[in-house]
């Protein structure tokens, strides 16, 4: 049983996969976004690929715990990829994930073009480790 972990944005879409036993998290890359939806196909495909039984989706909220404009844009990605995958998708407060991914690329030293490329999945395997911590201790 793994579960895929995203960080949405605008124009990339971070994606991480945990451990068969659901202990860590890894990025595995960055998908694309277009104006055609054609990113639900290949976030489909990455599913399939790691055999994701669940996903879970970064919901930005204000540092109130509100959501915001961008958390329902986010809610809304949620609700289509659960009806277009067939999966069960659960939304996670990701509060400072990409400051902190950030913060990390810093200290090791991660030149800017090579940060740019990374940010992404990185938040996304935080999101993702986030969850999965959350999830054994309950």
């Amino acid at each position: 049983m793994r579960i895929m972990g995203l960080d949405y944005g605008d124009r990339r879409i971070g994606v991480a996969v945990s451990d068969e036993l659901g202990w860590t998290a890894q990025g595995v890359g960055v998908v694309e976004t277009s104006r055609s939806g054609r990113e639900f196909d290949r976030l489909a495909d990455l599913a399939r690929e790691h055999e994701a039984t669940e996903i879970v989706v970064g919901l930005p909220k204000n540092m109130n715990g509100t959501v915001g404009p961008r958390g329902e844009i986010c809610i809304a990605f949620a609700q289509t990829l659960r009806e277009k995958l067939q999966l069960p998708v659960h939304l996670w407060d990701e509060r400072l994930t990409t400051v902190s991914a950030e913060r990390t690329l810093l200290e090791a030293d991660v030149s800017r073009k090579k940060r740019k490329l990374v940010i992404d999945k990185m938040a996304a395997a935080l999101i993702l480790q986030n969850y999965l911590d959350a999830k054994s201790k309950r």
